[in-house]
């Protein structure tokens, strides 16, 4: 594990964790949440089941988590820290496969920035727990951006997210046609969190879903999608 500092712009730099198993076959580039940091503990435990499953990960921080600002970035001050991000990771890692995305709100501006303009070097875009609306407002507007992606998105959601309620995500994700798969965790909310009442715990949902990811990635590839 390495820590790093990204320039974002002349004036803004972000830490970044970059974290490195033996003979890594592809690197995700991490984006936090809105309300935790890089190195929440579903930030690291990611991280580490990743690594498990050869896959490099670059953790980074937005600007405003960097000042511990409780308002998120703009979205074109988040595009920046995206883009600056998956720089540093080509720059580390040359013609290893990239992907991007991260958890909720860093999944979000992610796929925005890909969106605007292809992100370097990266082959898939991989979400963990897209957050499609606002809790308790179901609406699609914060898909609509999704069209201009044109490469492969995983979508990993829980069955109880609410900031993702599944009848409004199904039809997005089948209308973006073959370049789009959706996962979905039972009862897991937008934290990947199980009730006990459910028979399984926190840490057998969160190796399902990076099971779920790594073979993915590893059929990413392979070109098979």
């Amino acid at each position: 594990m390495q820590k790093l500092s990204i320039q974002v712009s002349d004036d803004t730099a972000v830490s970044a964790i970059l974290q490195t198993p033996d003979d890594p076959v592809a690197c995700y580039v991490f984006a936090h949440g809105a309300g935790a940091g890089m190195e929440h503990a579903f930030m690291t435990a990611v991280a580490d089941g990743l690594a498990e499953r050869r896959i490099a990960t670059l953790r980074y921080q937005f600007p405003y988590m960097e000042r511990g600002s409780k308002r998120p970035d703009t979205p074109p001050v988040a595009h920046a820290a995206v883009r600056a991000a998956v720089a540093r990771a080509v720059h580390e890692f040359g013609s290893l496969m990239l992907l991007a995305g991260g958890k909720s709100f860093g999944a979000r501006m992610t796929s925005q920035a890909q969106a605007i303009e292809p992100l370097p070097n990266v082959a898939g875009l991989v979400f963990l727990g897209f957050p499609l609306h606002p809790a308790g407002t179901p609406s699609t507007t914060r898909a609509e951006h999704l069209s201009k992606v044109q490469i492969p998105m995983l979508f990993m959601q829980g069955t109880q997210d609410k900031l993702a309620e599944l009848d409004k995500l199904r039809p997005v994700v089948a209308g973006l046609g073959a370049r789009a798969t959706l996962v979905t965790i039972e009862h897991a909310d937008h934290s990947f969190h199980v009730p006990k009442r459910s028979g399984r715990d926190d840490e057998a949902v969160l190796k399902e879903m990076l099971d779920d990811v790594a073979q993915w990635a590893e059929a990413l590839r392979a070109g098979s999608r």
